[in-house]
């Protein structure tokens, strides 16, 4: 039994995001997504498994309004506390991205940072349900993936090893199938030496298999960038960016 607690060991997932997302990419994601979705000052944007609030606290900064809705409170605290300093337009809310009970029309919902693989067909198909019934007229979803199958099917998979301050954090990943899903298994090794374990899933769905979801949510896929607004996607890039919309 491990003496690192879950708050530890998720406080830390901020650290290792960050080396992971420089914040030059959320720049020029957002840089996109304002121009490309005809956001402006009082446009509303729901940032779904927001994390630390990289998009949501910079699209709040240009008069965005943002609703952040997150499962892990230490994010959504912070996100608090930075939203009150700088008086910014920007809700933040701890509760299951699945069940959150949405109260408002969006212009644009996103679900960044690889966060849509967590949840499985069912749930999937409920998220998407829920956003296509709070889209405005012409509003869009825009998700970020590196764990679609067109992506995971062209790297081997391999483990890996990262050292934050005294902590080592390792990484061992295995493929399975039926469902497709990649089962991920992280260590938090302390500097003497006691271990926390966290096990996790990321479930893989082919680019034909996310646009039936999407569908049967009522929204459709409308186009896949390996750079958004630049770079049309092809087999073995190592992101994906899905735009879909409603009918």
């Amino acid at each position: 039994m491990s003496n690192i607690n879950d708050t530890f060991f998720d406080g830390h997932y901020k650290e290792i995001w960050k080396t992971l997302i420089p914040d030059e990419l959320t720049v020029k994601e957002v840089d996109f997504m304002v121009p490309h979705f005809g956001l402006q000052p009082g446009s509303k944007v729901l940032d779904l498994m927001c994390g630390y609030g990289r998009h949501a606290i910079a699209l709040a900064k240009k008069g965005i309004v943002v609703t952040a809705v997150d499962n892990l409170g230490d994010y959504i605290d912070e996100i608090k506390q930075v939203a009150e300093k700088d008086n910014l337009p920007l809700q933040a809310v701890k509760h299951d991205v699945i069940t959150y009970p949405l109260d408002a029309d969006f212009d644009l919902a996103i679900c960044m940072g690889n966060s849509l693989n967590f949840f499985n067909a069912a749930d999937t198909i409920r998220l998407f349900s829920n956003i296509a019934a709070h889209l405005k007229p012409g509003g869009h979803l825009l998700i970020n993936s590196w764990s679609i199958a067109e992506i995971v099917f062209n790297k081997p998979v391999t483990n890996s090893w990262s050292k934050i301050g005294e902590y080592k954090f390792l990484t061992e990943a295995k493929l399975s199938f039926r469902p497709t899903r990649m089962e991920i298994e992280s260590i938090m090794i302390a500097p003497d030496g006691t271990e926390e374990t966290k096990k996790g899933i990321d479930y893989i769905y082919s680019l034909n298999e996310m646009d039936a979801l999407l569908q049967q949510a009522g929204l459709h896929l409308k186009e896949v960038y390996s750079i958004p607004g630049r770079k049309k996607f092809t087999v073995g890039e190592p992101r994906a960016y899905l735009i879909a919309g409603n009918y």
